[in-house]
C-alpha cells in the first residue's frame, strides 16, 4: 500500500514539472518575442539606414492584420530577427514598394488536422483523467466517500500504535480479571477448546461516564497482540436508508480477513436501542443496522474467532434481543472506585507530576468520594494547571485544594461586584447550611465555606465525605433534605424574609422526598409499592404511548401529603437546631464577611465541645 503510494506520489510529482517546464519555455518565447518589438518608427529608420536584409511579411487569419518578420544585417545570428505588427498588410506592401525594399510574402498558415481535432481530443481526455486521478487521492482511494457510502469506518490498530497495558488501568482489579481471561483465550485458545469451552462471544462494559470503559478496551488490544477494530456506535448512523446495516456486513467481512481479533464499539446505544420506540416504525434506519448487527453477532453466519467488545452507561435503553447470551455473553460493571482504587488511579496520574513532600494521595483519596477516574484525572491536572500559572516545577497542597473546589463547584468569580445586603444574605445562608452539615450524624463533615460567587451561586458550603457508602438510609436522606432547607432556615430567623437564593435547594430536596415515597417505600401512608414515573423512557415513541399515570389520584393525592410533610418535619428540625446554635451562625457569618472563605479547621473551632442535635 506504501508502495503505491509513493509510486503515485512520484508520478504527481513528474506531471506537475513537465507542466511547470511548458509553460516556463513558453512564457520565455514569449518574453523574448516582446523584447524584439520595434516601432513603426523604428522600421522606417532601418529601411533608411539600409540595414535590412530581408523582410517577410505574415498575415493573420483574421486578414488584414499580421506580423513583418525583418532579418537584419550584420548582427549575431542570435540577435537578427525583429518583429513589427501591423495592422494591415497591405499598407506595409505598398510602403515597401515604395522604398524598394524586397519581402516575401506566404500564404496564410492553415491549421493542421492533428492540431484541430487530435490534439484538443488528448488535451481534453488528459485533464479529465488528471481530475478524476485528484479527486480519488483526495477521497482516499478504495475507501472514498464520496463513492463508498456502505464501507466500514473503522479503525484498526495496529503494533506501531502506541499501547495500553493493564499495569496502565489502576483501580479495576475484578474488571481486569474478568478481560483477561479473554486475552489468554486469544493468545493460547487451545487450553479452552480441549475442555470444551467457549470463550463469549461478546463483553458489554457498563458504568457511568469517565469510570474507564474504553481505557480497559485498550488494554485489552494492548495486551491480547491481536487485531484490534475500533468504531464509534454513531459511525453506523447515516441519514441514507441501508448504509448503517452495510457498514456493519463491511466491518466483520474485514474482521474475518484479520481473525482472531477484537472488534470495540464505544457508545454502542447509539445504534442498538430498544426497536419499536421509534416514530419510523419497522423501516426506521437505526432498526435496519441493528438486525444486521444481531445476525453478525450470532445468526446463521459464523464468525469464529471475532471477539465483540462495547461500551455503554445507558444499559436499560438496549435491545434485549442484543443482551442475550450469544452475543454479549458477559456483562462487567466498571462502577466509581472505592478509596484503594482512587488511591492507585491517583499514583498513576500523578506520574511526571512533582508533587511535594506534604501531598498525601491516600488523604486526597479520602476526601474523593464518589470521584471518577476521569475526575481524579482532571483533578491533578487542573492542580498542575495552577502551579504552573503561579510559575512553580512542583504542586503543593494548596493546588489540589483550589483544584478541588474548581472541579467540585466551579471556578470563583471575585471580581463579581456584590452589595453588602447581599453579602450578609449569603453569608447567613451558607452559615446555615454549614451548620447542619456539622451538627447531623451522617452527612458531614464540611471541607469548606464560601461567599464567593461561583456560576449563578452566590456562595457554597461543600461538604466532605469520608467514607464510601454503598447505599443511603431512609436517616441519612432525611439528613440530606433537611442540610438543604438549612440556608432558607437561617434566612428566614435572622432577615425575618426569604429570597430566591434557595431555589436550588428547595429542588432537590423536593425530589429527594419524592423519591423516597414513590421509589425507595419510605413511607408507611403510600407503602411498599413503586409509584415512580421515571422508568428512563426516554423515547418519543414511549412517550405518546404512556401519556396517563400508573396510578389513581386518590394515590397522586397521598404522595402529595407525604412530599410535604417529609419537607415540613425537615424544615422544622433545621430550624430547632439552628436556633440551638444561633451564636454559632452569627460568628460564622461574621468570619466569612470578613475572609469571604473558611476552612474546615476555622470553621469546627467556633463550636464548643460538646456538640449534639437535641
Amino acid at each position: 500500500m506504501n508502495n503505491k503510494k509513493a509510486r503515485g506520489l512520484n508520478g504527481a510529482v513528474f506531471l506537475v514539472f513537465v507542466v511547470f517546464l511548458f509553460a516556463a519555455l513558453w512564457f520565455t518565447n514569449q518574453f523574448d518575442q516582446r523584447e524584439k518589438e520595434i516601432t513603426w518608427k523604428n522600421f522606417q529608420q532601418l529601411i533608411q539606414d539600409d540595414k535590412i536584409e530581408s523582410v517577410e511579411v505574415n498575415q493573420n487569419k483574421s486578414v488584414p492584420t499580421g506580423r513583418v518578420e525583418i532579418t537584419l544585417k550584420g548582427d549575431d545570428d542570435s540577435d537578427k530577427i525583429r518583429y513589427l505588427y501591423v495592422s494591415d498588410v497591405n499598407e506595409i506592401q505598398d510602403y515597401l514598394k515604395e522604398q524598394n525594399v524586397e519581402y516575401t510574402m506566404p500564404d496564410i498558415p492553415q491549421d493542421s488536422w492533428a492540431a484541430t481535432t487530435f490534439l484538443p481530443v488528448i488535451l481534453t481526455l488528459g485533464g479529465v483523467f488528471l481530475l478524476f486521478g485528484l479527486m480519488n487521492r483526495q477521497g482516499g482511494g478504495a475507501n472514498s466517500k464520496a463513492m463508498n457510502f456502505g464501507k466500514s469506518r473503522a479503525r484498526l490498530s495496529t503494533d506501531r500504535d502506541k499501547k495500553v497495558t493493564f499495569a496502565q488501568v489502576a483501580g479495576l482489579e475484578e474488571e481486569k480479571e474478568e478481560l483477561e481471561e479473554i486475552v489468554d483465550f486469544l493468545k493460547s485458545p487451545k487450553k479452552y477448546i480441549q475442555v470444551g469451552a467457549r470463550i463469549p462471544k461478546g463483553v458489554l462494559l457498563v458504568g457511568p461516564p469517565g469510570t474507564g470503559k474504553t481505557l480497559l478496551a485498550k488494554a485489552v488490544a494492548g495486551e491480547a497482540g491481536v487485531p484490534f477494530f475500533t468504531i464509534s456506535g454513531s459511525d453506523f448512523v447515516e441519514m441514507f436508508v441501508g448504509v448503517g446495516a452495510s457498514r456493519v456486513r463491511d466491518l466483520f467481512e474485514e474482521a474475518k480477513k484479520n481473525a482472531p481479533c477484537i472488534i470495540f464499539i464505544d457508545e454502542i446505544d447509539a445504534v442498538a436501542r430498544r426497536r419499536g420506540t421509534g416514530m419510523g416504525g419497522g423501516h426506521d434506519e437505526r432498526e435496519q443496522t441493528l438486525n444486521q448487527l444481531l445476525v453478525e453477532m450470532d445468526g446463521f453466519g459464523v464468525n469464529e474467532g471475532i471477539i465483540v467488545m462495547a461500551a455503554t452507561n445507558r444499559v436499560d435503553i438496549l435491545d434485549p434481543a442484543i443482551l442475550r447470551p450469544g452475543r454479549f455473553d458477559r456483562k462487567v460493571m466498571v462502577g466509581r472506585p472505592d478509596i484503594k482504587g482512587r488511591e492507585e488511579i491517583l499514583k498513576v496520574h500523578a506520574k511526571g507530576k512533582p508533587l511535594s513532600e506534604e501531598i498525601n494521595l491516600q488523604q486526597i483519596a479520602q476526601t474523593t468520594a464518589g470521584f471518577t477516574g476521569a475526575d481524579l484525572e482532571n483533578l491533578l491536572n487542573e492542580a498542575a494547571i495552577l502551579a504552573a500559572k503561579d510559575n512553580r516545577v512542583f504542586l503543593k497542597q494548596d493546588d489540589i485544594k483550589k483544584a478541588f473546589v474548581k472541579v467540585g463547584i466551579g471556578a470563583e468569580k471575585k471580581s463579581r461586584v456584590i452589595s453588602e445586603k447581599e453579602k450578609r444574605i449569603t453569608a447567613f445562608h451558607e452559615a446555615g447550611h454549614a451548620i447542619l452539615f456539622h451538627v447531623l450524624p451522617d452527612v458531614g463533615p464540611v471541607y469548606s465555606v464560601s461567599i464567593i460567587p461561583t456560576g449563578s451561586a452566590g456562595g457554597y458550603t461543600m461538604p466532605l465525605p469520608e467514607k464510601d457508602e454503598m447505599f443511603n438510609t431512609k436517616g441519612k436522606m432525611l439528613q440530606d433534605i433537611t442540610v438543604s432547607l438549612g440556608g432558607r432556615v437561617a434566612e428566614e430567623e435572622v432577615f425575618d424574609d426569604i429570597t430566591t437564593g434557595a431555589s436550588q435547594d428547595i429542588k432537590q430536596a423536593t425530589g429527594l422526598a419524592k423519591s423516597m415515597v414513590t421509589k425507595f417505600g419510605m413511607s408507611e401512608a403510600v407503602g411498599l409499592i413503586n409509584y415512580d414515573d421515571d422508568n428512563n423512557e426516554v423515547f418519543i415513541g414511549r412517550d405518546l404511548a404512556h401519556t396517563a399515570r400508573g396510578y389513581g389520584e386518590g394515590v397522586a393525592t397521598v404522595i402529595d401529603q407525604e412530599v410535604k410533610r417529609i419537607i415540613d418535619e425537615c424544615y422544622d428540625r433545621a430550624r430547632h437546631i439552628i436556633r440551638k446554635y444561633d451564636d454559632v451562625l452569627h460568628t460564622c457569618a461574621d468570619l466569612l464577611l470578613e475572609k469571604e472563605k473558611i476552612s474546615r479547621e476555622e470553621f469546627e473551632a467556633l463550636f464548643p465541645e460538646d456538640v449534639s442535635e437535641d
